[in-house]
């Protein structure tokens, strides 16, 4: 097996997408363009998307990643938005689209155009969380869009099979389908309550971080494949596992915080980046196959059936944003901040992504008499026109549509307070604490080790307020940014010390990675604080 082809895939996506740190440009959009522009440099390899790999192996620790960082109590408070965007839109998203194609493409058949509906229907949960976040919107719209896209792949999964079976003549009626839905969704939701708690019982109780982090990394494969294995939603499974543990992630020792933290951020950066470096690669593979099917034809059916997708995401959020509102006092108080302007943005960011390429490859040739599948390959370019379509426009219009509305960005100010304010309450708790715990004699310190206790504690609660504070007019800087900045310092000068002392064969290798790896530890809890400035 030749591994040069994978090899470069991901240090050539991980370059562009670190490239892209430095640019204007989303991450996403850029590595799209990459996997356009090459897909043409003569010697680059076919990297044809395999559903087989991309669903089971590609899709579980991406969904994992973003419902870890999810807030499972900002997604209850916004269930109805959240269910209207990943069951309700899904669904009507997949019947418009269905019926446009139906009455468009000739020669397509009602089963095949409802397939090509499902495909093109979930927006795309890795484009929408790293755009929102990016953009910095406030974090009612950044909780729906997540929610939106960490869900409605269920719903695209489950509708795209009923569907499917259809199309290929296994006579699936809307009894089936709606049974079937609903097998996939309460099984999937099923399958992860049965696994999530003890899945945390073992990561509280296993005492070595590496074993910990090995299980975390296996979580969302096991979840997957045991949700699928009961036919039952993989993706449902795998995120109310991902959630129930990310709630209670404080419970878990905190080296395996730490190490898990920095595992799968590698993990969803090498993902992410090689993902839309795939979508991007996949032009040369639908392009060969349009067969029939002529260059003009199938742009016009592009471009008309990327209207579609755009337009019938706003005629469904409007709606499904303000009329319950009419009816419902409880809505309009639990939902002051729902504007035309916040409706609009959240209709704008309706980007697809490689969840659509990968369920479209998984199309079969042929249906069940043996007949090919009616426009195959028409589908795929379609899916892929509008996967392009929707990260390009709408990716690179996002900002300036959000600037031009004047949508209110998080207040960084506000949240250092509130940060500040936690920190404080904090404080003074583990201040009684430690006055309770000195007050018993098998805990008694010296008093030089008594004061540093306090003083580091004092130091947490100032560290913050310190943030706030007015900035040095020489430096530029806060006190709090001049004694993180004199910490790296000093720390990188006791480095050099140690690392001295090992060349000169004073003290040896084991020793030095130890006093390392206590300066590292220190360095990273510098490091932490200054990125949460």
């Amino acid at each position: 097996m030749d591994v040069m082809p994978l090899l470069t895939l991901v240090a050539v996506s991980a370059a562009v997408a670190g490239a892209a740190r430095r640019t204007p440009v989303p991450a996403p959009l850029l590595l799209v363009a990459a996997g356009l522009a090459a897909s043409y440099v003569p010697g680059v390899p076919d990297y044809t998307l395999d559903p087989h790999v991309v669903l089971p192996l590609l899709l579980p620790p991406l969904l994992h990643t973003a419902a870890l960082d999810s807030s499972y109590l900002d997604l209850r408070a916004n269930l109805r938005p959240v269910a209207l965007l990943s069951v309700g839109y899904v669904l009507f998203a997949t019947l418009v689209v269905g019926y446009v194609a139906f009455h468009l493409v000739p020669g397509i058949s009602a089963g095949a155009a409802l397939v090509l509906g499902a495909v093109v229907a979930p927006p795309d949960a890795v484009a929408a969380t790293a755009i929102a976040r990016r953009l910095g919107l406030p974090n009612r719209v950044t909780t729906i869009l997540q929610g939106e896209s960490l869900l409605n792949d269920a719903t695209a999964i489950t509708a795209y099979r009923v569907a499917l079976a259809a199309a290929v003549g296994e006579g699936a009626g809307w009894v089936t389908g709606v049974r079937e839905f609903a097998v996939a969704a309460l099984g999937g939701i099923g399958v992860g309550l049965v696994l999530m708690v003890p899945l945390h019982w073992l990561r509280k109780h296993l005492r070595e971080p590496l074993l910990q982090n090995t299980l975390s990394l296996l979580i969302p494969f096991a979840a997957y494949a045991a949700a699928e294995q009961v036919h039952a939603s993989g993706v449902l499974a795998v995120v109310v596992v991902a959630l129930y543990l990310g709630h209670r992630s404080w419970q878990v020792d905190f080296a395996t915080r730490l190490q898990e933290a920095a595992v799968w951020k590698m993990v969803s950066f090498i993902l992410e980046s090689a993902v839309f470096a795939l979508i991007g690669l996949q032009l040369p593979v639908v392009l060969r196959g349009l067969g029939a099917y002529g260059a003009g034809s199938a742009a016009w059916y592009a471009v008309a059936l990327f209207l579609v997708v755009v337009i019938t995401r706003f005629v469904w959020v409007y709606p499904s944003a303000f009329l319950p509102r009419l009816f419902s006092a409880r809505i309009r108080e639990r939902e002051p901040d729902t504007t035309p302007r916040v409706v609009f943005v959240v209709g704008w960011a309706g980007m697809r992504g490689v969840v659509s390429l990968a369920i479209a490859f998984s199309i079969p040739a042929v249906t069940h008499t043996g007949a090919p599948f009616p426009a195959r390959n028409l589908i795929l370019f379609l899916t892929f026109t509008t996967v392009i379509g929707t990260l390009v426009l709408q990716g690179l219009t996002l900002p300036p549509v959000i600037r031009l509305l004047r949508l209110p960005r998080r207040d960084p100010s506000t949240e250092t307070l509130a940060e500040a304010q936690a920190q404080n309450e904090a404080s003074r708790a583990a201040e009684d604490r430690l006055t309770e715990l000195l007050a018993d004699e098998h805990n008694r310190l010296p008093s030089p080790l008594e004061d540093r206790l306090r003083a580091v504690m004092e130091r947490r609660r100032n560290a913050v307020w310190e943030r706030l504070g007015a900035v040095d007019e020489t430096t530029g800087e806060s006190a709090d940014d001049t004694y993180r900045r004199l910490t790296r310092e000093v720390i990188g000068a006791e480095r050099e010390v140690f690392v001295a002392l090992r060349d000169a064969r004073h003290i040896d290798d084991e020793m030095l990675r130890t006093l390392l790896r206590r300066l590292d530890l220190e360095e990273a809890a510098a490091y932490r604080e200054e990125a949460a400035g």
